[in-house]
């Protein structure tokens, strides 16, 4: 398996020879400067090649190629965004680079409540917490369907909540449910969240499911040409969010995904944490049915509250509720596949996904989820997995 770090160019407070020093040989990034939509020019993508490259990495998956929202929405006309994106892939190609990560999540990605909730051990974590978030949508946004998305007492906690609150706590609350955009790109007020919410009043799971179709439909025969692997990250978490349909969020919705252009350039980005925080998915089993379409990992955990409310924090990368030994063996017998085929890209590139800050990464004002030490640590506990599994292997 090929260890990878993500790394934010520019916008990073993490430097390349810090990553160095993880044992990573990896980097995966994007251009998070350029506006989505607008596409990205062979010369950027060259000299930040070249940066990961001097500093002694290979620039191995992209993450994220971002798709505008009017694609999202079907809305306008779609076709030179959709040749933007197609002249993307085309530099990116021409420079070696042949994994695109990307999601089909409306308006925001990754959605988490707290930033920094304490652990046991003394570091901190990002936490989804439902009442919070049902005290987002009831009484900050006041959406009016609202309700009908949490159970009553997620709802009665999130009165009680939002009644003790201070401005300061509801700020905090917003910048946290933002954190989750890439980039460097304005965060909503609560005012222009409402305004970007009624733009998607009229489309519901099949709408979406449509015009992700269309997408793939679109670009799909683009990468196969350019013998590119488009791999979708599963959403996070994987429920609806602020009334807004979640199309990939569990193993039905990624036979739908595969099932809708099937195509060896039509994949999947397994992510451990994302499909972790559904409490019906088995991540091991989905890695398993769906091996062959993997072509990139994110690896960390999850641990669920036990009150069945939907609340969720991010473990350390070996405890949670994911067997992270089960799904790794997974993934390495898929990679022993592909080698018996002969085939060049049979290595899986995975990556530590997001990691507690611990030690002085708080002082770092690094990307939240992103520290240097919670994920070297994160990255030091899977490869020993991988060492183990491999002295296994070679034992039997």
């Amino acid at each position: 398996m090929k260890e990878s770090w993500r790394w934010y160019g520019a916008l990073d407070q993490i430097k390349l020879t810090e990553i160095a020093q993880s044992g990573a040989s990896g980097i995966v990034t994007a251009l998070h400067e350029i506006p989505y939509g607008e596409v990205w020019p062979r010369e950027t993508i060259a000299a930040r090649r070249r940066q990961v490259e001097e500093a002694g990495f290979q620039w191995v998956v992209v993450e994220s190629l971002p798709i505008h929202e009017d694609i999202k929405r079907g809305e306008g006309d779609l076709e030179p965004l959709f040749e933007a994106y197609r002249q993307s892939m085309r530099n990116l190609a021409a420079e070696g680079i042949n994994i695109i990560c990307y999601n089909f999540m409306p308006l925001l990605d990754w959605t988490r409540t707290d930033l920094a909730t304490p652990t046991k051990e003394g570091g901190s974590c990002l936490r989804f917490d439902a009442p919070r978030m049902a005290a987002f949508e009831l009484h900050m946004l006041g959406r009016a369907d609202a309700a009908q998305d949490y159970p009553d007492a997620v709802c009665e906690e999130a009165e009680i909540w939002y009644k003790q609150s201070t401005e300061a706590d509801r700020e905090a609350l917003l910048e946290s449910i933002m954190a989750g955009l890439p980039g460097a790109y304005d965060r909503y007020s609560v005012d222009s969240l409402r305004d970007a919410l009624q733009r998607y009043k009229d489309i519901d799971r099949a709408v979406l499911r449509a015009n992700y179709k269309r997408f793939l439909e679109e670009v799909v025969p683009t990468a196969e040409e350019l013998g590119m692997r488009l791999c979708v990250h599963p959403d996070d978490p994987p429920r609806d969010i602020l009334g807004l349909p979640r199309i990939v969020s569990s193993a039905e919705d990624i036979q739908w995904v595969l099932d809708a252009l099937p195509s060896p350039a039509n994949g999947l980005t397994l992510c451990a944490g994302s499909l972790g925080a559904g409490p019906e998915n088995d991540v091991p089993a989905i890695a398993a049915r769906f091996a062959p379409h993997i072509h990139f990992a994110h690896l960390r955990n999850v641990q669920h509250d036990p009150d069945g409310s939907g609340s969720f924090e991010e473990a350390a990368h070996l405890e949670g509720r994911t067997d992270m030994v089960s799904l790794i063996d997974t993934l390495m017998t898929e990679e022993k596949r592909r080698k018996a085929e002969g085939r060049a890209d049979s290595n899986i590139a995975f990556r530590p996904d997001h990691g507690h800050e611990l030690v002085s990464d708080s002082d770092r004002g690094t990307h939240p989820g992103y520290p240097l030490f919670g994920r070297m640590r994160g990255l030091a506990e899977l490869r020993g997995v991988i060492a183990a599994l491999q002295w296994q292997d070679r034992q039997s």
